[in-house]
Parts: C-alpha cells; structure tokens; sequence
C-alpha cells in the first residue's frame, strides 16, 4: 500500500467494478427514478382494478386538472435547485386570477385579461428576488412574508367576493380543446420543453446548479449569484400567472381564495421527483412525475372510493422517504 492509499474504513458499503460503493449508487438511483417507477406501479394497477381509469376522458381530465400545478412546479424547479424556497405561489396564484377577473369584467378585454396574469406574476416573483438578493433574508421567510402581502391584495381587488366574468371567449383557455387535448395540455407541453431546455442546455442553467450546490464558490466562479436567484424567482412568478390564467379561464371567476395550497403541493411535487432540498440536484421532468405521482394516487383513491384522509397519509409517506433519501445522499457527499 502506497503513502496515498488507504484502507477501507469499517462498514463501507460493498464495491462493484470500477470500486463504487453499491450502497451510494442504489441510492442516487432511488433518488433519481424511485418516484418514476412507482408513477408506473400505480398507473397499471390502477389501469387492471378499474376499467374507466385508462379511458381516454379520464387520463385528460388528469392531465388537465393539474396543469397549472405542473407548471408552477416546473419553474419552482429552479427556485428548488437553487438552494431556496418559494412560499408565495398560493397567494401569486390568488392575485392574478382576481386581478384577470377583474380586468375582463371591466375591459371586456380577455387577452388583455388573461396576458396580465403572466405579466403581474412575473413582476410579483421578481420582487421576491429582490426581497431575498437586496434585504438579504432567507427566501422561505422573504417569500412566507410576501405571501401574506400577496393574499392581502387579493382581498382588496375583490373585497373578499367572488367576481363572476362572462366576457364571450373567456373560458377558452381554460376549457378549449384540439383534437379532444385541451388547450393547458398544450401550454404545459410548451412551458416543460422551454425549461427543460433552459436547465439543461444553457449557461443560466449551469449556474443554477452551482449556486444551489455552492453559492459561495459559484461567487468566486464569476456567476452573479444574486442575478441567478432573481431570474430564478422571476420564473417561478411568471409560471404562476400562466397557471393563473388558466384556473381563472376554467372556472370564470376570480377569487381571492384561489390557488390555497398550491404552494405545498408543488414543493411535495418537486421533492417527490427527486429534487434535493438542499438545492443542486434536480430535473424538470423528475418534478413532472411528482405532480402525476400526487395525481395518480388521489385518483385512485377515488376510484377505489377509499378514505381522502388515507391519500394524505400515503402522500405524506412518500414525500419523508424522499427526504430522506436526498439527506442520504447529501451525508455521503
């Protein structure tokens, strides 16, 4: 044994070619597809036990039904692997809706309605860059606060009442079809290549990695670390209002309790695919299969009429084995 050689410290996981750990590699591969394969144990069981699941309505209303979760959970991918968090969604979510009713039963207007959403969520998630960047505060207590801010707004657009739109060609968005795919499918499509591409195959998603994995050293790197986390957080704001119009457009109505709990979800969604909370690891896709894992259980939970509570619990399970699973493998790092 040379000077630079060690020996195997006790207990060490068992090697395979090459002297990889086994223990670390089942590991980050449970991280990485654990979410994905169990996404596919419950759509086959499903699709045997219940003859109407696999039904082509049925796998739509699916698919449409948790479109604007799945858009805010793909660009609160990036909030996630950059090391922070996002709190404000629900409350962004409110606002745009409440402020794209507002604007179509005064306008007439539902383009002008429904392209303000995108523009005030962009604008709102910016500001929570700045809040994190410029005031220096943790972003899950920078955007706990602006979300306090946010459903107050909400409130006051509406004064706390339901506003009703009947603008002609309003509902489009939200309930229009091509070739019995609705209209959200197709944006959800458009947003998941977008980001993919943006997270994957740029410079600006290369350092959304680094500064999740080491802001510090991504710093002295040469990336401006408060720029990423502003973009990042802008992102996140603008996907919100896409969602936001979209739920608006369904339903036809804003209200100022729109979107409650949407922020939970999406981070459980984005955890549930594999993403590390500790930030720099971490795929669009993986928080796709969350949202249709979470999607999929409460379907089935339906179908098989069985206690709500019980998705709760079964939900809640899998998120802290995820969890756990990424504390795992952030301690062998």
């Amino acid at each position: 044994m040379t000077a630079t050689e060690t020996a195997p410290e006790a207990g060490a996981g068992v090697a395979v070619h090459g002297g990889t750990p086994i223990g670390p590699r089942v590991i980050a591969f449970a991280r990485d597809y654990a979410a994905l394969i169990l996404l596919a144990a419950i759509f086959v069981t499903l699709s045997i036990i219940s003859s109407s699941f696999l039904s082509f309505t049925n796998v739509m209303n699916i698919l449409n039904q948790s479109t604007p979760l799945a858009i805010i959970a793909v660009a609160g991918t990036f909030v996630i692997v950059s090391g922070a968090f996002d709190l404000s969604t629900a409350a962004m979510y409110a606002v745009v809706s409440v402020v794209a009713a507002s604007i179509a039963t005064s306008t007439g207007s539902t383009w002008t309605a429904l392209l303000a959403a995108p523009v005030l969520g962009l604008v709102m998630g910016a500001l929570n860059g700045l809040a994190v960047t410029r005031l220096n505060v943790h972003s899950f207590l920078a955007t706990l606060a602006s979300s306090l801010v946010y459903k107050a707004v909400a409130v006051l657009v509406t004064g706390g009442s339901l506003i009703t739109v009947t603008t002609s060609g309003f509902s489009d968005l939200g309930r229009g079809q091509v070739a019995g795919i609705f209209y959200s499918v197709l944006i959800l499509l458009v947003v998941f290549a977008l980001a993919s591409l943006l997270l994957n195959g740029t410079v600006f998603g290369r350092h959304v990695f680094a500064v999740g994995g080491n802001s510090d050293a991504a710093h002295l790197s040469g990336v401006r670390v408060d720029r990423v986390k502003v973009t990042v957080f802008a992102l996140s704001g603008l996907a919100v209002g896409i969602a936001g119009a979209i739920g608006v457009s369904r339903l036809a109505s804003g209200q100022p309790q729109a979107g409650s709990g949407l922020e939970l979800q999406a981070i459980a969604a984005i955890i549930l695919g594999g993403t590390s909370i500790y930030g720099g690891i971490g795929a669009v896709w993986r928080s796709l299969v969350g949202v249709y894992l979470i999607a999929l259980i409460g379907n089935g939970f339906d179908i098989l009429n069985v206690n709500p509570q019980m998705k709760d619990l079964v939900t809640g399970v899998i998120i802290l084995a995820a969890v756990a699973l990424a504390a795992a493998d952030r301690r062998r790092l």
